[in-house]
């Protein structure tokens, strides 16, 4: 439906609309689904779209096969994703040249291609529906859900499903205060990092008295290896704008501000592509939906800085300047963006946002644990069988994530411990699996929630190796201000380098645990005050593998590149050649079909020997 001519006025006029569309829903008799995610994109799903899209122009002339290129399904890994409704068949892995064989046996004639079926990688079962998937069916999809339902392009599709009924809602029946205290009833709690109560930073912004008051969006997300946020503005845009216009009619404000990174441009064209069709709708702007209000969003794109997730840093990279924290007081809610009182949340607080106003705050109570409500998205990555987005209810134990959602540890090897909040976050062991995935209980482990990273690291991780690769991070992304922090990161970096090559001490041991802690409690702002969470928390749970470093001059897990050496075992060596053509340093010496050997002071270790041979003859140690 063409957004010509079309003008929601008021409530009345939403509700009409809705229907119209919900019933030109129900109607079709067929819907094919393409997930059109980063990750289904960089698998070539576009060009799987545009396959559909040529057969159906010319054999569905009558247009009874809708086509949706929807956002991100989940499981990026298995892309590119199809599902056809209504039946939800789910077919992974397609290609271009599945097509015609999928419109022609699957959709016409309801023939099952069991080669594109999703297949456990433990049990070997194929699943032909999404809903029986054990990675899609022990989910609780509260702001996820809709992504493979909707084109991300089209308000309609939104509105379809009951979009913008929250606003309208909000606007008619409820006062700023009142959204505020449902909102804080909700016990939502932000989900940018550090978990601070939502409704008692919109309290602070509503009570500021001021002429001129902003709410900011965060899509920043420097996280590495996280992604919910972008799938969020790429997948269901109009979820999380409508969010923040409640937020903004909550707390007051006249203007709100997306700040997203420029890396993520599906996501920066699904936004501005959602403002401008809410503002033609008459759902943003002048007068929203009759109730007086009036509020307009505008996006800023900027390059992106991990320190940017503490809110002073990222208004000022709103402006256009550095992102550099600075010190509080003065709160934002007192003098934020233009020295006004400003609210600045995360995508995916706003999002919830749109649920509990439109679902009610008593039903969102009913997930999630008494301290954390409602549900988290998770990137889970790393040695993990089904890698992807997931969407769980708060307090959901870390084993159930990994092994029944996740699948379980890749290659069959041992679990050895899951990385949470990102670079700031902790480690943690397999001994604490069964501990509930919420706020505080990762915070009483020593790691946190943080925006909703989850690495998983088996058998062949070095946690000291982890510690530093997270503490360079960290140093790369220090704003610089604090000494305590620029200093004291560099400093625990140069610490854990030294014990990596076997060069350290118990007395260094010693040391890095009390920068640790000096570095903890003297920094202004978040980055700063978490980035000892990689040491500390490997230090007491793999307290063992540094000690092997310092004591032993020994890498358990064969990682550190000055603490191992290979051999070949001259009773295994078959002499095939196959490490010596390889060997990029030519340190491999000997005859073919004789036992080879590898010439130490030639070696690099690189181990690329190790990993090719095929007979177990080259040794790590």
């Amino acid at each position: 439906m063409s957004l010509s001519g079309i003008k929601i006025k008021d409530q009345e006029d939403l509700n009409r609309l809705q229907n119209v569309l919900k019933k030109r829903r129900n109607d079709e008799e067929c819907s094919v689904a393409i997930c059109g995610g980063t990750g289904c994109h960089s698998s070539g799903s576009e060009k799987v779209r545009e396959a559909f899209q040529r057969y159906l122009e010319r054999n569905d002339p009558e247009g009874k096969i809708k086509l949706r290129l929807t956002g991100c399904q989940g499981l990026c890994e298995r892309g590119p994703l199809v599902v056809i409704f209504p039946q939800e068949i789910f077919y992974q892995k397609v290609s271009v040249d599945d097509v015609e064989e999928i419109i022609e046996k699957t959709v016409l004639n309801g023939e099952i291609l069991e080669r594109l079926l999703f297949t456990d990688p433990i049990s070997g079962e194929k699943y032909t529906y999404s809903r029986e998937i054990p990675f899609l069916q022990k989910q609780k999809r509260l702001l996820l859900g809709n992504n493979r339902l909707i084109e991300p392009t089209s308000i309609m599709d939104y509105i379809s499903l009951g979009g913008y009924g929250a606003l309208a809602g909000a606007l008619t029946k409820m006062t700023g205060e009142e959204i505020i205290q449902e909102i804080s009833y909700a016990l939502l709690r932000g989900r940018g990092g550090a978990g601070f109560p939502t409704g008692q930073k919109w309290k602070e912004c509503y009570e500021a008295v001021s002429d001129e008051k902003y709410i900011i969006c965060n899509a920043d997300e420097g996280d590495p290896g996280a992604f919910m946020d972008r799938s969020l503005l790429e997948g269901n845009p109009h979820l999380v704008l409508e969010g923040l216009i409640i937020g903004g009619y909550a707390v007051g404000a006249g203007e709100g501000i997306v700040y997203v990174r420029a890396e993520y441009p599906i996501a920066v064209q699904n936004i501005n592509n959602a403002i401008k069709q809410a503002e033609k709708l008459g759902l943003l702007g002048e007068n929203i939906l009759g109730s007086g209000f009036n509020f307009h969003v505008r996006v800023v794109t900027g390059a992106g800085a991990f320190v940017c997730g503490e809110t002073s840093a990222l208004v000022e990279a709103v402006y256009g300047r550095v992102g550099e924290p600075r010190q509080k007081p003065p709160h934002l809610a007192e003098q934020g963006y233009m020295n006004k009182p400003t609210v600045v949340n995360n995508v995916e607080s706003l999002a919830n946002v749109t649920v509990i106003i439109r679902d009610g705050a008593e039903r969102y109570r009913q997930v999630g644990t008494e301290k954390s409500k409602g549900t988290k998205i998770f990137s889970l990555v790393g040695k993990v069988n089904n890698t992807g987005l997931v969407e769980v209810p708060l307090g959901m134990s870390l084993r159930e994530i990994i092994f029944e959602i996740g699948g379980g540890v890749q290659g069959g090897k041992e679990f050895k411990a899951v990385q949470t909040g990102g670079p700031s976050g902790g480690c943690i062991p397999e001994s604490l699996l069964d501990m509930p995935t919420d706020f505080d209980e990762l915070a009483s482990a020593g790691s946190m929630m943080g925006s909703g990273g989850m690495i998983v690291m088996d058998e062949d991780t070095c946690m000291v190796d982890i510690a530093r690769y997270f503490l360079n991070f960290l140093k790369e992304e220090s704003c610089g201000r604090c000494f305590s922090c620029r200093e004291g990161i560099s400093r625990m970096l140069e610490i854990v380098e030294d014990i990596s090559r076997g060069r350290s001490s118990l007395e260094q041991l010693e040391l890095l645990m009390e920068l640790a802690d000096v570095v903890q409690d003297s920094t202004m702002c978040g980055l700063g005050q978490t980035s000892a969470n990689p040491v500390l928390s490997t230090i007491r749970y793999f307290k063992d593998e540094y000690l092997a470093h310092i004591l032993e001059k020994r890498c358990p897990a064969g990682v550190c590149h000055d603490l191992i050496s290979f051999s070949i075992d001259k009773d295994l060596c078959t002499g095939c050649g196959a490490c010596a053509k390889k060997c990029p340093s030519k340190a491999i010496e000997g005859v073919i079909k004789q036992a080879h050997m590898i010439n130490l002071q030639k070696c690099t270790k690189c181990g690329i020997c190790f990993e090719i041979c095929k007979f177990g003859a080259v040794q790590k140690s």
